[in-house]
């Protein structure tokens, strides 16, 4: 039976992009413990050799969304840069936390401006954007002077409460799964061939900088020639994607995945009966699009649990993260 503890570590760990060495230290430390050698790239990222030689690469990101402190306001409350695509409409009411560079940490919530429906008419039908949303914090502060008093100043990072549920039925709630349910999918496939004591010419790659777009641009073993991406499969009406099984990409909007690579994992997942849909996504992009970009000579594919309501209050299933580790662990013992 598999272990999710390290999914609930790793997720009640604050990490969005920029701000992720909390976690990525969680990573390698986890690693490390198995008995692997991790190490860091100049980037930040965490990268772990399987075995000698590496020829394949598998790959997810630990970096998530959130927001940055760009402007403190007369009344006291904190104007907020989004970090990648956040969803404000899914993200107002959120508590969270803001790291100062002292190491200071306040806590507050994201709210409205004027969000009192007591007092303001136009709260249900006011467009959310960041120009008209602010964080109340959780002290006495009544003008901007009170809040440089604390510390808090532009740059500092704001990090949602990521609000992690599992439930009896199979179903894990929380903010960011995406990705950091691929990431424990690739836990798993190190815990499992450290058991076993198999060594595998593959290496896994933890990038730090998918949601801003470069995270898999760079950082992989000169000798990898594939790469294969573990990110969240899509649910929505225009997406095949199930909570309860392995989404494998054959396009998303940078473009096709590779088509030799994607027909042997649909191959892999028929021959030992691993719960799989063939999905489009509409708005996508991920380590692997990023990797190609770069120009990196690589064959690349992509696939991940379905999680539902991505980059807002998402959820999957177990039987879809587990299809996901059977997948790769299958996939890395085919090389």
């Amino acid at each position: 039976m598999i272990d999710y503890k390290p999914l609930e570590e790793l997720i009640h760990l604050d990490s969005p992009t920029g701000f992720t060495h909390r976690a990525t230290e969680y990573i390698f430390d986890f690693l490390a413990r198995l008995g692997y050698s991790p190490s860091y790239t100049r980037k930040g990222a965490v990268t772990c050799a399987l075995g000698d030689s590496p020829r394949r690469a598998l790959a997810a990101h630990t970096d998530t969304l959130g927001a940055m402190v760009c402007g403190v306001r007369d009344n006291g409350t904190l104007s907020i840069s989004p970090i990648g695509g956040l969803s404000l409409n899914m993200a107002e009411g959120e508590y969270v936390r803001i790291y100062t560079m002292s190491g200071k940490v306040f806590t507050g919530t994201f709210l409205l401006d004027d969000p009192s429906v007591h007092a303001n008419r136009h709260t249900a039908t006011k467009k959310r954007e960041q120009w008209n949303m602010h964080v109340r914090l959780d002290e006495v502060v009544e003008a901007k002077k009170d809040v440089e008093k604390l510390g808090i100043q532009n740059g500092d990072f704001i990090c949602f409460e990521p609000r992690y549920q599992e439930l009896d039925s199979g179903f894990i709630k929380s903010r960011f799964l995406d990705n950091k349910a691929g990431c424990f999918a690739l836990f798993e496939v190190a815990r499992q061939l450290a058991a076993e004591g198999t060594s595998l010419p593959v290496e896994l790659f933890f990038s730090n900088y998918e949601e801003v777009g470069h995270g898999g641009a760079t950082g992989f073993s000169d000798g990898v020639e594939e790469l294969l991406v573990i990110d969240m499969g899509v649910l929505g009406e225009a997406c095949e994607g199930r909570e309860r099984s392995c989404s494998i990409c054959a396009k998303d909007s940078s473009g096709p995945y590779d088509y030799g690579l994607r027909t042997r994992l649909v191959e892999l997942a028929q021959k030992h009966s691993i719960p799989y849909v063939l999905d489009v996504y509409p708005f996508y992009g991920s380590d692997g699009s990023a990797a190609l970009r770069a120009g990196n000579d690589l064959r690349v594919g992509l696939i991940g649990p379905g999680v539902a309501a991505s980059h807002g209050v998402e959820r999957t299933h177990r039987a879809g993260v587990e299809a996901t580790i059977d997948l790769c662990l299958t996939y890395a013992r085919s090389v």
